[in-house]
């Protein structure tokens, strides 16, 4: 006992002794320079961990900050608190010795707290603080049973937890996995239904005035419309809560998790694709989406090494995780890795190559990473920050289409439009893909950037639940918003504004094809015709015009509206014609005919362009404001087949024309260290770059 309260006096010591403050006094994340390795414990590995070891391997990778558990489902060191349940595996002192060890070596640790289980041993005592479904089932993971967010122990034991381990370790920051309420087990892919426990139900009727919490997730029903805002309200008071609680011990621990609200670095994660088409753009769309819907916050996106929750020992292609992380790099993320377990006696190393490679290039060139500002004139809004279901078809289909085109556009949240009124303004166009709910402060902003010169394009059922903003913005009324297109055709009638279909009179349909009513439109474009004849080649035909469009267009005074009341985005994501593709990018020359001017290159389309403004990384300039200049991100995705991952194709001969009208002091290679020649005119900087392999970074400073 005695040596248990030495130890204790010593973490306690090492606490002040180690604790990690930034020499310049600024909150240490803020420099957006993160390397992040996560080494998700399985249980059993607490036993053959070493702290040696693990810093070794860190080093040997480049990284500068360490993920590893901590506690909640089960503690990764000698708690005192008799209702957190502690590994059978764990050795007394090997999460001090990390911690220690790390910051000997300038390595960061952020600690790892899952609140969103408890084991058995916990739920026998206090069965009242678990998840119980609609029909009285639990959610149970072998012996870990998931637990109620109103319940004492997410509401009260979880902070005691947090303040230990705070108290006991110098941490540099806190990552909550699974943080919210529970539904489904996603480890076995059931849907469980809303927790019906006592403390919910309690706490849902004193937040509506004596409702009954609802049983069933029915969009048109207002009561569970009542619910969503109590599940968010008290997801939000419970991060408050800890927001306190945590910067009271020490402002310089970093909050860490999926949600924006009193966090101090927003993660997601690029996971592997369950379903055919696979997205290799998932890091772009993922940090894209963050860095402009929060701009205020440092994103880091993880590369999720394992295939499935079913196969966690089977790692993704590393060609796959080679264009996550240079993704991450390229739209302002730094970069960050999880998998199961530590390094060593890893059962599928194959991703270590390419690791080791792209975390030493981030650390050799770190001063141009991280400090980016968009260029873009385009904004793409987002179905949410997790898409899902034919609304993240069609949102794919839209950017997939940008981006193979090499046009550059940034991506906004729908929830966040509301809250960016300025930065919305500033874009001379917004496209709303299937963006079916909108806030009323939302369509305000889009109303208001449209009287101010923004203009707009919607596609198939966006905003069809605000009849009335429909109308004004877009002049469409809906008729028939579900409407199977298979067998229609589309006519690009006006060659003005449909210049990319020499020999098409008809483009074929299928999937979503919305009838409206666009009177109120200024011009109606793509007569649809009917389904016609099915059968053998002799009785085909009979495709006559049905008085309905599938095209309108709203002049404003400063602006236009456009709306394709048509999946357009998802016919192009599930099946790639490229005349789907030119309807749009057609449009957009319409409109904005500049879109497609400021980067012009012979490129293939599967080299990803991500250009940014950037200010050099350093601790010396970190309130610098003033562009040092340009940095012409090239992701080689030559590689990807659509179903899996190969080496890139090496390309050669690339020509970039880029509008600037500050003229470079120096281009250079990233990749090479060379320098590339370049000349200045008419407002653009000509350069060309012999060979492409995986990626470079295209430095042009000022």
């Amino acid at each position: 006992m005695r040596k248990f309260a030495l130890f204790l006096c010593l973490l306690f010591f090492s606490n002040h002794l180690f604790a990690q403050k930034s020499p310049t006094g600024q909150l240490w994340w803020k420099r957006n320079n993160l390397r992040v390795i996560q080494m998700n414990l399985p249980s059993y590995e607490a036993a053959t961990i070493h702290a040696d070891s693990i810093v070794a391997d860190l080093i040997t990778y480049s990284a500068n900050t360490l993920l590893i558990n901590a506690g909640g489902i089960m503690a990764f060191y000698p708690t005192k608190l008799d209702f957190h349940y502690i590994n059978p595996y764990m050795k007394e002192n090997v999460l001090g010795d990390v911690i220690r060890k790390c910051h000997e070596n300038n390595i960061k640790v952020i600690v790892r707290f899952d609140f969103s289980r408890v084991h058995e041993s916990i739920f026998k005592a206090h069965p009242d603080w678990c998840y119980i479904s609609p029909k009285g089932e639990r959610i149970i993971n072998t012996d870990m049973y998931v637990v109620s967010i109103n319940a004492p122990y997410v509401q009260e034991k979880a902070f005691k937890i947090i303040e230990e381990a705070i108290d006991m370790f110098p941490i540099d920051g806190i990552f909550l996995n699974m943080p919210g309420y529970q539904v489904n087990n996603p480890y076995e892919g059931k849907y469980h239904g809303i927790d019906q426990n006592d403390f919910d139900k309690k706490a849902f009727a004193e937040y509506s005035n004596g409702k009954v919490l609802p049983t069933e997730e029915n969009n048109a029903d207002t009561l569970y419309q009542k619910y969503l805002k109590f599940k968010k309200s008290t997801v939000e008071n419970w991060s408050e809560r800890l927001h306190k609680l945590v910067k009271s011990k020490n402002e310089q621990i970093a909050i860490c998790t999926y949600s924006d609200k009193f966090v101090d670095i927003i993660r997601h994660e690029s996971q592997s694709m369950t379903t055919l088409p696979y997205w290799p753009y998932t890091a772009s769309d993922n940090v894209s989406n963050a860095v402009n819907s929060f701009p205020d916050h440092i994103i880091s996106n993880a590369s999720i090494q394992q295939i499935s929750f079913q196969s966690r020992y089977n790692a993704v292609e590393p060609q796959e995780v080679q264009i996550r992380l240079y993704e991450n790099i390229a739209n302002g993320s730094g970069l960050d890795l999880s998998m199961m377990g530590d390094m060593r006696g890893y059962e599928d190393e194959r991703n270590y190559g390419v690791i080791r490679k792209v975390y030493a290039f981030h650390k050799k060139h770190e001063q141009y990473f991280g400090r980016y500002q968009s260029l873009a004139k385009i904004a793409i809004v987002a179905p949410g920050a997790w898409p899902s279901g034919e609304p993240m078809q069609e949102y794919r289909g839209i950017q997939l289409m940008l981006r193979e085109a090499h046009i550059p556009f940034d991506i906004i949240e729908d929830g966040q439009i509301g809250n960016l009124s300025d930065k919305v303004k500033s874009y001379k166009l917004i496209i709303l893909p299937e963006i079916t709910y909108l806030k009323p402060e939302a369509i305000q902003v889009l109303k208001d950037a449209s009287k101010a010169g923004t203009n707009l394009i919607a596609t198939n059922r966006t905003m069809f639940d605000s009849p009335e903003s429909l109308l004004q913005l877009f002049g469409a009324k809906i008729d028939k918003k579900d409407n199977d297109g298979a067998g229609n055709y589309l006519v690009p009638d006006d060659r003005n504004i449909f210049k990319s279909f020499p020999g098409q009179k008809m483009l074929f349909w299928k999937f979503n094809l919305g009838l409206y009513d666009l009177s109120g439109t200024d011009q109606k474009l793509l007569p649809i015709l009917s389904k016609g004849r099915p059968g053998p080649p002799e009785i085909i035909g009979g495709h006559d015009p049905t008085s309905y469009y599938a095209l309108g267009i709203k002049n404003h005074e400063k602006s236009k509206a456009l709306i394709f009341p048509i999946n357009l985005g998802r016919i192009y994501y599930m099946h790639g014609y490229q005349e789907h593709k030119n309807l749009l990018l057609d449009a957009i020359n319409y409109v904005l005919p500049e879109a497609s001017k400021d980067i012009q290159t012979n490129a293939p389309e599967r080299i990803e362009i991500i250009l940014k403004e950037f200010v050099k990384n350093n601790v010396s300039n970190k309130e610098q404001v003033k562009s040092d200049g340009l940095i012409l991100h090239l992701v080689n995705l030559t590689g990807f087949s659509g179903n899996t991952y190969f080496e890139p194709l090496p390309v050669y001969n690339l020509k970039f024309k880029i509008r600037s009208d500050k003229k470079p002091a120096k281009v250079f290679s990233l990749n090479t260290g060379k320098s590339i020649k370049f000349t200045h005119s008419n407002a653009f900087i000509n350069l060309e770059i012999g060979k492409l392999d995986a990626f470079d970074g295209v430095v042009m400073e000022y």
